[in-house]
């Protein structure tokens, strides 16, 4: 096996800078990785035992800080959104439109908002896509109670009044059966 690469005889004073401002485990987890090896020339195996980690987790991190630098120990967030259509900001914008729309008291439909997504976009979309849209601006379903539009409250409320025949118990219904004892 080869020798291990040496590291620059600036790195253990950059690295304990380094491990005092770390602001997350991770973070610091990965400068001390490689401050273990700078300052007290553990092995592979040692720092891997002392960390919790792989022997092959501490070489690709040793390596990586031997190519890239400072830059190999930061941690790259995971999850957000790598294949955005439009950053939140433009998706606000298009809504902009919409929402002027329904303030108005006019109904907002999702494929009127497709179509204007595609249009922006340059491709068609899927419908999903448009409902997500609308689901991380904060849009959601309002639908009004349905009534007729001929409908008058008067002859609703002459109705309630007059119908208490309606819901009179019937007299051809069996009456609750009780046995009594004797």
């Amino acid at each position: 096996m080869r020798p291990p690469c040496l590291l620059p005889p600036s790195a253990e004073k950059k690295l304990a800078r380094q491990l005092d401002q770390a602001a997350t485990k991770t973070e610091y987890r990965r400068v001390l990785c490689v401050w273990l090896r700078a300052s007290l020339g553990m092995s592979a195996a040692e720092i891997a035992t002392a960390l919790g980690c792989s022997v092959g987790t501490v070489h690709n991190l040793h390596s990586q800080y031997l190519r890239e630098g400072d830059s190999a120990l930061a941690v790259c967030e995971r999850g957000g959104r790598h294949r955005e259509l439009l950053t939140a900001a433009a998706e606000g914008k298009l809504l902009a439109t919409f929402a002027s729309i329904a303030e108005q008291g006019e109904i907002t439909e999702v494929s009127a908002v497709r179509t204007a997504l595609e249009q922006q976009v340059g491709q068609a979309v899927a419908k999903s896509t448009a409902y997500r849209l609308l689901q991380r601006q904060g849009w959601r379903k309002l639908a009004p109670r349905p009534f007729h539009p001929d409908a008058s409250l008067r002859a609703q409320e002459a109705f309630k009044k007059s119908s208490g025949v309606w819901f009179a118990p019937s007299l051809l219904a069996k009456p609750n059966a009780v046995s009594v004892c004797g």
